[in-house]
């Protein structure tokens, strides 16, 4: 066997063992909510623990669904099923999908979006980078969340803001994620971002591309991070 063919069959077996693992994880963290609501905490040490294991579970879980995207993306499975979609919906989904998580971190996350805000785009894709996005701001948050929507020139800009320490510069520096500059040497690959960037890329519309942007100017004093799609 070649070397070719042992990188490609490597990388399928890597490929099945991260869907594996993504399977077991995703009946991990439904077991876990039906404990946390038969056996609710009694006391703030409990309460933090939870929170820990809930965090900490769904954070490998967004990841190997990432991974496994990102695998998909390279091997040119994925084809972005453009719709109109309401864009409040979507986001209303996610949050409800992180509603347990964010009330054991005791974080109070605020829904800003016109109902009739409609948009163009694949709503599983960026609904996957939203619910990404809501996990680590989970953890980086000290109590409060800001999700807003809205028409712009650039398309629908989506618009997540958290009250944390706010984005480090290396993530601040490399905001274009060009693959190029994402460094696995120092353990800090970015993988979410570099999945919201490539979802974002992946949107079309005429001359116009989605991009992302972040920047620590959130109205709460934390991370602003704004998804745009044309």
């Amino acid at each position: 066997m070649n070397q070719d063919a042992q990188d490609m069959d490597f990388s399928f077996v890597l490929a099945s063992s991260v869907h594996d693992m993504k399977n077991s994880l995703g009946m991990l963290l439904n077991t876990l909510s039906d404990v946390m609501a038969h056996y609710p905490p009694q006391n703030d040490a409990h309460a933090k623990s939870y929170a820990v294991l809930e965090y900490e579970a769904a954070r490998i879980n967004s990841e190997l669904i990432q991974l496994l995207s990102l695998y998909r993306m390279e091997k040119d499975q994925i084809r972005v099923h453009i719709d109109e979609c309401v864009v409040g919906d979507m986001l209303s989904e996610q949050i409800a999908r992180n509603h347990g998580l964010l009330q054991t971190r005791m974080i109070a996350l605020t829904l800003e979006c016109d109902e009739f805000l409609v948009g163009y785009f694949d709503s599983d894709l960026v609904g996957g980078v939203i619910n990404n996005i809501l996990v680590n701001c989970a953890r980086y948050s000290k109590n409060k969340l800001k999700i807003s929507a809205q028409k712009t020139d650039e398309g629908v800009c989506i618009t997540i803001e958290d009250d944390g320490p706010g984005y480090p510069d290396d993530m601040l520096n490399a905001s274009t994620f060009a693959e190029t500059r994402i460094s696995f040497a120092n353990g800090r690959p970015h993988l979410g971002l570099m999945f919201a960037n490539k979802i974002a890329l992946m949107h079309k519309n005429k001359s116009h591309q989605g991009f992302i942007r972040l920047s620590n100017d959130s109205v709460l004093g934390g991370g602003c991070f704004k998804l745009f799609l044309p």
